[in-house]
């Protein structure tokens, strides 16, 4: 799994992942994810868009980083799920707790609104 970021416009960070949210992926962008989204308030659009699994455990990443940077009045959305991956995301439920764009025009307007 690797992880990189870039400013997108503004205060909005995209946050690219790709590779695969198994154990594995997971422990390997934990830290510095979790670094990114929860150490200072900002609007974060994170890309699943390269993702090609996501298991539970990354699933509780993602839902872990969502409610700090609410708490620090910031915003996170998903963007880009593949169709199997927004599946797993929605029947997990985790569409009800973090927006999910299907690109970054939609997360840009999610996100706007925050």
């Amino acid at each position: 799994m690797k992880l990189t970021e870039e400013v997108v416009t503004g205060d909005i960070t995209r946050i690219n992942l790709d590779g695969r949210l198994d154990i594995d992926g997971t422990q390997a962008i934990d830290q510095q994810f979790s670094y990114l989204t929860t150490a200072r308030q900002g609007r974060y659009a994170v890309d699943l868009s390269r993702v090609s699994f996501i298991a539970s455990i990354g699933i509780r990443m993602l839902l872990t980083a969502a409610p700090a940077q609410a708490n620090r009045g910031g915003k996170l959305v998903l963007v880009g799920p593949d169709p199997m991956g927004r599946k797993v995301l929605e029947t997990a439920g985790v569409d009800q707790l973090v927006p999910i764009a299907a690109d970054l025009d939609g997360a840009r307007g999610l996100l706007a609104a925050a």
